[in-house]
């Protein structure tokens, strides 16, 4: 069976080339989107100083610089579909998007994750050129419902659900694919994503959640299952998980964020439909990234 790995960063968590495409081959992914990550600096946790190519590199445009996702792409054309997105807060990232879309061929938006509103009005403009261009956005949503003026440092990225909300209501044609807590913990009904930027394990999934809500209101939405965020989310609850696989079907695609295996080790033991795995595996992806040309 094919498989696309719709989210992934070049020189990840010390993963140079070539230890990339072994770990790829190890777990038979046919291919990766391979994305970059700008933000300010004094936006990300210090803790990601020893995982991302920028402290190395000593990018002046963020974490994932796009030049390394550039390069992997020229030396495995094969292996790789290219990805970029400028930080919304750069008065240049339409140029920068338009120019990476004409002259690089990068075909997917992101990955987005910026501590700004995604219903700004930089972050729309960005989203409908998007659009525009045929590129799909991957972004991350992450808050902390409780920030305390003790802690030297709070990470959020985006805004709430309501603000994702708003987004795919003030941009119809931009494709979506949602990442990270603050998008999954919202399977759910229940109040944990007040507390916590993941559920607790093995709770049951409670009606209500947003995050359905939304698929089933919004068309342009799709769920990237990536990170500990998307498979303890749907690792929670495997009877439920099951379900939502099932009905959402043609808006989930596998995607990892790391180098494990978790993701394919839980969707192989859902026993799902193989004509249900194939979509989620790499179908979903292909159809978009082909219907959205």
């Amino acid at each position: 069976m094919k498989i696309i790995d719709v989210h992934n960063h070049p020189d990840w968590h010390g993963h140079n080339l070539d230890a990339f495409l072994a770990n790829m081959d190890q777990y038979n992914i046919d291919k990766t989107w391979i994305l970059s990550w700008e933000c300010r600096k004094s936006d990300y946790n210090p803790s990601y100083a020893h995982v991302i190519p920028a402290e190395v590199l000593g990018s002046s445009t963020g974490p994932i610089p796009f030049s390394r996702c550039v390069s992997y792409v020229e030396r495995a054309p094969e292996r790789f579909i290219l990805g970029y997105c400028p930080d919304p807060l750069d008065p240049d990232a339409c140029q920068k998007l338009q120019a990476a879309n004409k002259i690089y061929g990068a075909n997917v938006c992101g990955e987005l994750k910026s501590r700004t509103m995604y219903d700004s009005p930089d972050c729309l403009r960005l989203f409908r050129l998007a659009a525009e261009l045929k590129m799909p956005v991957t972004f991350h949503l992450q808050y902390d419902m409780q920030p305390t003026i003790h802690e030297p440092w709070e990470e959020w990225w985006g805004g709430t659900i309501d603000t994702l909300e708003r987004t795919l209501q003030a941009c119809p044609d931009t494709i979506f694919l949602g990442h990270a807590p603050g998008f999954w913990i919202h399977i759910s009904g229940d109040d944990q994503w007040k507390t916590s930027n993941y559920p607790i394990p093995d709770s049951p999934v409670l009606p209500g959640g947003r995050l359905p809500e939304l698929l089933r209101k919004y068309p342009n939405l799709m769920c990237d299952i990536s990170a500990g965020s998307g498979c303890r989310a749907l690792s929670r609850d495997p009877g439920f998980a099951k379900k939502f696989l099932l009905e959402f079907q043609d808006r989930i695609c596998y995607a990892r964020d790391y180098f494990d295996n978790i993701h394919q080790e839980f969707l192989n033991s859902l026993d799902l439909p193989e004509k249900v795995l194939a979509k989620i595996y790499a179908e979903n992806s292909e159809r978009l990234l082909e219907d959205y040309r």
